[in-house]
C-alpha cells in the first residue's frame, strides 16, 4: 500500500493505493490535522499514520506535497512539487496525455500544459487569493449563500473589476446595494475568476483542459471555462485529491511497481 498526501491550505487530502492503482480517500481540516495528528520533531512534523487511518498500518512509501510542504516537512516522507503531483494524478484519472491542467485550490491557481503525459509548461499564482476557493468561501458569505448555491449562477454575470480578493468584498457590496439580483452577482464572482486565470490558460492552450482542485467542483465555473475558451472540459472524479493520487503514483513508480 502506498500513501499520498497533500497538504493544502485548508484541507489535508490522503489517498492509500494498492500495488494494481485501488484507491481509498480520507480528507481532514488542515488546522485539526496539525493540531490534533501531528507533533514537531526534529523541525519536522511527525504523524502516526496507522492512528489516523484505522485498519492501516506499514506503508511501502510516503510521498507528500502541496502549500504545507514548504513550510512543515513531513517525517518519513519524501516532498515533491506540486505541479509534478497534480500531473502525475490527472493523467491517472482522465486516461488523457494531452491536455491543458487547471488546478484551482484554497489558497493558489496553478496551470500546466501537458503533452505525452509530461509536463512541458506550467504557470502558478500564489501570491493573491482573488482566484481561489477561499475568494469563492469569501464571496458567498458576503452574499449569505452557500458554494453550492454560488456554482449554480453563470448567466448574464454582474461587472466586478476588483483584482484584490478584499477590494472584490467591497465592490460586491456595492453591486448588492445597486440592487442587483443575486444570480446575477453570483454570476459575477464565477466570471470573475475566470478572467483572472484566463492570462495563463491563454499561454497554455489546449483543445482539452483538465480542471482539478476543490474548486472544480464549481459548475458554473466549468460552464464558463468551457464556452469562452472552446474548449472540452474534463473533470476528475473527486478532484480534490488529483495531488495526493500523484502522491501515490510517485511513491509506487519509485519502488518499481508500474501497471
Amino acid at each position: 500500500m502506498y500513501c499520498g498526501i497533500d497538504l493544502g491550505s485548508r484541507s489535508v487530502k490522503v489517498v492509500l493505493m494498492t500495488p494494481a492503482g485501488g484507491r481509498e480517500f480520507y480528507k481532514f481540516d488542515t488546522i485539526s490535522f496539525y493540531r490534533e495528528h501531528g507533533r514537531l520533531e526534529e523541525g519536522q512534523l511527525a504523524v502516526d499514520l496507522s492512528s489516523l487511518l484505522p485498519g492501516h498500518g506499514r506503508f511501502e512509501a510516503v510521498v507528500s506535497t502541496g502549500y504545507g510542504r514548504q513550510t512543515v516537512a513531513l517525517k518519513g516522507a519524501r516532498a515533491i512539487p506540486e505541479i509534478k503531483a497534480h500531473v502525475l494524478g490527472a493523467v491517472f484519472a482522465t486516461g488523457r496525455e494531452d491536455f491543458t491542467l487547471l488546478d484551482l485550490g484554497g489558497q493558489d491557481s496553478k496551470v500546466a500544459l501537458v503533452r505525452g503525459g509530461r509536463l512541458i509548461d506550467f504557470q502558478t499564482n500564489d501570491k493573491c487569493a482573488a482566484s481561489t476557493g477561499r475568494y469563492l468561501e469569501n464571496m458567498a458569505a458576503v452574499l449569505n449563500i452557500d458554494l453550492a448555491e454560488l456554482s449554480r449562477h453563470y448567466r448574464d454575470p454582474v461587472e466586478l473589476t476588483a483584482t484584490c480578493a478584499i477590494f472584490g468584498e467591497t465592490e460586491l457590496i456595492g453591486r448588492v446595494v445597486e440592487g442587483y439580483p443575486l444570480p446575477a452577482l453570483a454570476a459575477g464572482v464565477n466570471y470573475t475568476i475566470f478572467k483572472r486565470i484566463r492570462p495563463m490558460l491563454t499561454r497554455l492552450a489546449s483543445d482539452t483542459l483538465v480542471f482539478t482542485g476543490g474548486v472544480a467542483q464549481n459548475g458554473a465555473l466549468r460552464q464558463i471555462l468551457s464556452s469562452e475558451m472552446g474548449v472540452e472540459v474534463v473533470v476528475p472524479e473527486r478532484p480534490q485529491f488529483t495531488g495526493a493520487t500523484g502522491c501515490c503514483l510517485e511513491a509506487r513508480n519509485r519502488t518499481g511497481v508500474r501497471r
